[in-house]
């Protein structure tokens, strides 16, 4: 299994370089001699690490993740002075994520508890300027964007799958129908960022980032997924389509920096892995994925250290950013998911030739 392996070269290398055992987190760049590096709390950068473990976690069934995220644990809490929530919606979105599926990976209750904590707080987001929608953070609660709304969908749509809570459901579908209203070009599925955030009510249609299209193409699966209704799916279809026709650069996703940015292509990533496993036009979205990884893997990668850049075809600096490396290794989980469903060149190779 030629991903799950990459996969796994890449996790072991988040494990030696990053892991800081004096705080029970994740260095936040390398090198970061004596943890010197961390004057920032990234937390939202902690969630989607605990999302790479779980990634793990489901792909190996390996003690090491368990103890990993145990540990982890402890350290995102008590940099966060002991309690889950913060002043960042969409930060508390992520988290309560990762948390669902570490809990759903493990039946570790504290980590369901730390989700269902977490959504509690996130509804109190939801205000009427603007029509609805979920705040992007406490202080400005008129500011409306797809980063704090589409991951809360993704959310509430997997509690109510695994809980079964009726308002759960409720609140995905209440969030999905003013986020595709408010925020989504009805012309061609484009996922505009956010409202009102300089307060004139303008729409930051020139801010075009994989991340959008990326977590409303999460909200739209998961929709489909619980109610079978086709709508749902044709909308992840047509944003993907939209993302690829306005982003692609020479096949490959965009540079997107080395901060938060360095987040984004995973998380699109991620839940095109997601559409794959439910879409008819799964050939095409695994032949586009596996060509992401094998820019990476060759191009973008540093072959010793397994640690990439914030462009997938060309070679890391000295200093890689956690959030860097993390959408490295999304991409590469995600492979690994499609490769033991068969779904990508390198399964059926090994197939023809066993």
């Amino acid at each position: 299994m030629v991903w799950a392996a990459r996969a796994e070269e890449a996790q072991q290398a988040l494990e030696q370089l990053y892991w800081n055992p004096s705080i029970n987190m994740y260095d936040i760049e390398i090198p970061c001699p004596d943890g010197a590096c961390n004057t920032i709390f990234h937390y939202w950068w902690m969630a989607h690490a605990v999302d790479a473990l779980a990634d793990g976690l489901n792909r190996t069934g390996s003690d090491f993740y368990r103890e990993r995220l145990e540990s982890f644990y402890e350290g995102i809490l008590s940099r966060n002075n002991g309690e889950w929530p913060n002043e960042l919606y969409d930060d508390m979105e992520w988290m309560a994520i990762a948390w669902l599926r570490a809990y759903q990976a493990t039946g570790v209750e504290k980590y369901k508890g730390a989700a269902l904590l977490l959504w509690e707080d996130i509804q109190t987001g939801w205000n009427e300027h603007a029509g609805g929608g979920i705040a992007w953070q406490k202080p400005q609660l008129d500011y409306k964007n797809t980063p704090a709304n589409a991951p809360a969908v993704i959310l509430a749509a997997r509690l109510y799958q695994a809980f079964g809570r009726e308002e759960d459901l409720a609140w995905a579908h209440k969030i999905y129908n003013w986020l595709k209203a408010s925020l989504v070009d009805p012309e061609t599925g484009f996922v505009w960022d956010g409202m009102n955030r300089t307060g004139d009510g303008s729409i930051d249609k020139d801010w075009k980032f994989t991340y959008c299209q990326g977590v409303y193409i999460g909200a739209a699966v998961e929709l489909y997924r619980i109610t079978g209704d086709s709508a749902y799916l044709r909308d992840a279809e047509r944003t993907a389509k939209a993302a690829a026709d306005e982003l692609l650069q020479g096949g490959l996703w965009p540079d997107e920096g080395d901060g938060d940015g360095g987040l984004f292509k995973g998380i699109l990533i991620r839940y095109l892995g997601e559409l794959a496993s439910v879409s008819e036009e799964r050939a095409e979205l695994s032949a586009l994925l596996e060509q992401q990884g094998q820019a990476l893997w060759t191009r973008g990668a540093d072959p010793a250290r397994k640690v990439f850049s914030t462009f997938w075809s060309v070679q890391p600096e000295e200093r890689v950013t956690l959030s860097t490396q993390l959408s490295g290794i999304m991409l590469l989980e995600q492979l690994a998911v499609l490769e033991k469903r068969g779904l990508t060149s390198t399964a059926l190779s090994e197939e023809v030739q066993s």
